[in-house]
Formats: C-alpha cells, structure tokens, sequence
C-alpha cells in the first residue's frame, strides 16, 4: 500500500465514525421529536420550548392552541416549538430548591396581636 490509499481509507474510516457518533443519532433525535409531535391530541399536556405549560383545547395542521391557566387564557403556537409532552420536570428535587429558598431569604419575625381585655372584664378585677 502507498501513502494516498492509506490517507484515503482514513478518511473513509473519519467519515463513517462521524456517521456514527454524530448525524445517526442526531437524526434519531428529531424523527422521535417529530413523531411526538405529530401524536398530539386534544386533552393532552405539553410544554414549550419556552416553558410554557398547557393543555391542548385544538389540534390543526401547523399549530396548536393550547389553554395555560384555569382562567381559560388560549394560545395559539406552532408544532415546532413544543418540547416534550407532559410537565417537564426540572434536573434539581423538589426537596433542594426549598432548602436553597429557605437559606437564602432572610428570616422575618411576624408581629403578634396582644389580646386586650374588655372593659366590663376589667371593672369586675
């Protein structure tokens, strides 16, 4: 073997590992986003890419129309831009992030009310 088939087959294997480690998975990743989202129903729970969080009220071609509150407010959003369906949990326990709110804000002592005695249970004394 010379020198260029040798460069040759190593640039033939550097092609087929980065097919591997890089586009394959890639590609995996947004058929499976792509199927999630054209799975989605009325009724269902999603999140956006920008955190939003509601409930689908109507399915069309392009976009969704979701609610976000128990006031009824509507949106309308593109399929593109949902994330994941469901309420996507955040990477800190529940238990961490009150431990941290706890620590950080400063303790404040609340004022208690003294009682005062009526007059007429006074007079009696």
């Amino acid at each position: 073997m010379n020198e260029s088939s040798y460069s040759i087959i190593m640039l033939v294997v550097l092609m087929v590992v980065f097919y591997f480690l890089l586009i394959r998975p890639e590609n995996k990743r947004k058929k499976k986003a792509q199927e999630m989202r054209e799975s989605i129903k009325k009724g269902d729970t999603i999140t956006t890419i920008g955190g939003i969080v509601g409930r689908v009220v109507m399915v069309n071609q392009d976009t969704l129309v979701i609610e976000t509150s128990e006031d009824r407010v509507r949106m309308e959003i593109t399929k593109w831009a949902i994330s994941t369906t469901g309420v996507q949990a955040s990477d800190q326990p529940a238990n961490d992030k009150k431990k941290k709110k706890d620590e950080e804000s400063p303790v404040v002592e609340k004022a208690v009310p003294v009682e005062e005695k009526p007059a007429e249970e006074e007079k009696k004394d």
